[in-house]
């Protein structure tokens, strides 16, 4: 399922030229990213280690996690939606095992200033931590 989404990420990415139309999608992926709810866009879910404001929500609902973002940043916005777009749906242990390969499989990290590669690292950071906390908790409940 997250490797379904990982190739269609890959392949959708393969479809453009240059990066300034990559760029374009990126955007364009973060404007068609549902709406976090307001009540989630609190300080205790914004990412630390982000130039710009992010802000990162999960609910773990029948052992998958579903996250929410926003940004106040479109190219941010939209790497937020891949990210979410790619682990939104899995299980903890499926998030915590697939690395982000694919981030330089369509070329992204290459082409991030420091300061947005360093902010794509704690995106990345904080998605794994949801992950890791709720993989704790679903491990609790079932002793």
């Amino acid at each position: 399922m997250i490797n379904d989404r990982i190739q269609s990420l890959v392949s959708d990415f393969k479809r453009f030229t240059d990066w300034e139309e990559r760029y374009k999608h990126l955007i364009d992926l973060g404007k068609k990213m549902p709406a976090m709810d307001e009540v989630n866009r609190i300080p205790e879910n914004l990412v630390k280690g982000c130039q710009s404001q992010v802000w990162i929500h999960a609910d773990l609902k029948d052992g998958k996690i579903y996250f929410q973002a926003d940004s106040d940043a479109s190219i941010v916005k939209g790497i937020i939606a891949l990210l979410i777009g790619v682990y939104t749906g899995s299980t903890p242990d499926e998030i915590l095992t697939t690395k982000p390969t694919f981030l330089e499989d369509i070329g992204l990290r290459e082409h991030l200033s420091m300061s947005r590669a360093n902010g794509l690292n704690s995106m990345m950071k904080q998605i794994s931590f949801f992950a890791m906390a709720y993989k704790a908790k679903l491990a609790m409940n079932q002793q």
